[in-house]
């Protein structure tokens, strides 16, 4: 019903720069938290950053000052600006996003996940 398509990753240097986005579609009737994770293999998934549908952010901390998460209402997608990229950066960016879709004339949330997309910062 819904699907979340990131784009944006790559192979980058490190200090430099990249910009993910990640849109959400189909039967969609709201969006609150948006949001994006990374991982790297055997190791859990772990939080980078997310926003709420008023723009209210939250940042973990090893990547305060060095990337900024945006939303776009109107076209359901949501952004990661990273600046001054580190070789620790490098994962797999998974979008998150907590989804209302209707069925039934019941509202229900559910979370998810899009695909991922690699990241690689060389040094």
């Amino acid at each position: 019903q819904v699907q979340l398509v990131e784009s944006g990753g790559g192979l980058v240097q490190a200090g430099g720069s990249l910009r993910l986005s990640c849109a959400a579609s189909g039967r969609i009737f709201s969006i609150n938290l948006m949001g994006w994770y990374r991982q790297v293999p055997g190791k859990q998934r772990e939080l980078v950053a997310t926003i709420t549908s008023g723009g209210n952010t939250n940042y973990a901390d090893s990547v305060k000052g060095r990337c900024t998460i945006s939303r776009d209402n109107a076209r359901n997608t949501v952004y990661l600006q990273m600046n001054s990229l580190k070789p620790e950066d490098t994962a797999v960016y998974y979008c998150n996003a907590n989804v209302a879709t209707v069925a039934s004339g019941s509202v229900i949330w559910s979370d998810y996940w899009g695909q991922g997309t690699q990241v690689t910062v060389s040094s």
